[in-house]
């Protein structure tokens, strides 16, 4: 299978940052998802908050790990590290990546099957570390590489591609998060820019483990059986020689509402996503009262978004070790091996 390239030409008039980069030279590769998909929304305002910050290609490190999520850092910063891992294992990279460079930014991409199913360990050690890295995952409730199940995010009684309800309760990541002791707590919509883009910089600007939860619908598996135009019900009226599945281009999801209101946003299955932006005035200091909005969002069926929780001035997992400011990847061997005399005393320590 071949995929339209973009071209490498552009318009001269382009507008450039400080770096005297334009907004194409933060991109990555044509985007394979599906059309309308949010995580090429959450894509492209990743592009835009690091056009804006004025960030050099090559001082971001992207990781990922498996899932529709995992292949979006393929799509922004292509002159940028990145490294791809196994499924749920993306925070022990990103661990190990940060250990020996501090010097640069990283951007980890996940989504709620990679964080909250078999990546949850990963993530709480992550968290628990304070490790320097903006964590984002796309947030879509189901499994999008594997016909749509449901995943640990996936509210209870909410119905699947089949009309079935889902008969557990959801993991809330960001509560989870700052129980946790994460420093930075977001919660966005793919669809709202004018919000996620900030919320990005911010992350990427705090020092310490910054987390970004962003409900990213999935176009392809977010319809019921009981629909004439969903996928199941195709299949059992039309006579073909085998199964095939065609995903419909689909416009993509945007919405604008003011802060402290709600908004009801149509999907493309005919369900729909209430969201409630915070209050200009709510302070996100608080721990318990970040928990307390969220969990009163959830009663009354809300979804809020916002920053929902900063500590300022956290300190990150390099100066809880107290690691030297020079990179590890920087230090010569007879500083990273001192020599057996240093072994023996730290063995004797533990004796």
């Amino acid at each position: 299978m071949s995929y339209i390239a973009k071209p490498s030409a552009y318009h001269p008039a382009l507008k450039k940052n400080a770096l005297g980069l334009t907004r194409r030279d933060y991109e990555g590769a044509m985007s394979t998802l599906c059309a309308g998909c949010g995580h090429d929304s959450i894509t492209a305002a990743i592009i835009e908050a690091c056009f804006e910050l004025d960030l050099p290609a090559h001082r971001v490190a992207k990781v990922s790990g498996i899932g529709c999520s995992s292949k979006a850092p393929t799509y922004f910063l292509g002159r940028s590290h990145g490294f791809n891992g196994v499924h749920g294992r993306m925070p022990a990279i990103a661990t190990g990546a940060n250990l020996a460079n501090r010097e640069l930014v990283y951007i980890g991409v996940s989504g709620d099957g990679d964080t909250a199913a078999i990546g949850l360990g990963q993530f709480c050690h992550a968290v628990r570390r304070r490790l320097n890295m903006v964590y984002i995952v796309m947030n879509n409730g189901c499994y999008g590489l594997t016909k749509g199940q449901f995943s640990a995010t996936n509210d209870k009684n909410s119905p699947s591609k089949k009309g079935e309800p889902n008969p557990f309760e959801s993991i809330d990541l960001c509560q989870f998060a700052i129980q946790l002791g994460a420093g930075f707590v977001a919660r966005s919509f793919s669809g709202d820019k004018a919000q996620l883009v900030p919320l990005i910089k911010a992350a990427i600007a705090y020092n310490g483990f910054a987390f970004l939860d962003v409900v990213s619908p999935c176009v392809t598996f977010n319809n019921h059986h009981t629909s004439t135009k969903s996928y199941e019900y195709v299949r059992q009226h039309n006579l073909v020689t085998g199964t095939l599945d065609l995903v419909p281009e689909e416009e993509e999801i945007k919405v604008e509402y003011a802060e402290g209101d709600s908004v009801v946003v149509r999907m493309h299955g005919g369900s729909a996503l209430k969201l409630h932006k915070l209050a200009a005035d709510y302070d996100p200091r608080d721990a318990d009262k970040a928990l307390m909005t969220i969990r009163r969002g959830l009663a009354k069926g809300e979804v809020v978004t916002g920053l929902l929780y900063v500590e300022e001035g956290q300190q990150d997992l390099h100066a809880i070790l107290e690691t030297t400011e020079r990179p590890l990847n920087a230090l010569p061997m007879a500083e990273l091996c001192p020599g057996s005399k240093a072994l023996d005393a730290i063995n004797a320590r533990l004796r």
